[in-house]
């Protein structure tokens, strides 16, 4: 359901930024640090808006890679341990006493 949300967010961000680059067709001076092209803004805005996708996937698909590795450096961690100690789960942590410390009150002195 979350991917269906995404694809849907996704589709109408592509609808608007069309929409707005089709109202804007006018032609701008673009400066890079070589050249000044005259170009239509429709250009303008879907390339940045392509350039920035693609920044964004890129960030994800390396956050999604140090997650991966991650992951196998806990597993080979685990298996390393499961041979050391020959058991196949880690044992459970007792839980703490139910029970508060009293405190002590003592009458106010006059």
């Amino acid at each position: 359901m979350k991917t269906q949300w995404i694809l849907i967010c996704c589709m109408l961000f592509a609808l608007l930024t069309a929409v707005f680059a089709v109202i804007n067709v006018d032609k701008v001076k673009v400066n890079f640090l070589f050249a000044q092209p005259d170009m239509p803004l429709i250009l303008v805005i879907l390339g940045s808006t392509l350039l920035g996708g693609l920044i964004v996937g890129a960030f994800g698909m390396l956050r999604g890679y140090k997650m991966q590795r991650t992951i196998r450096q806990q597993d080979r961690l685990l298996q390393a341990w499961k041979q050391a100690t020959g058991l196949e789960e880690p044992p459970i942590p007792a839980e703490p006493s139910q029970e508060q410390p009293h405190e002590q009150t003592t009458a106010p002195q006059s």
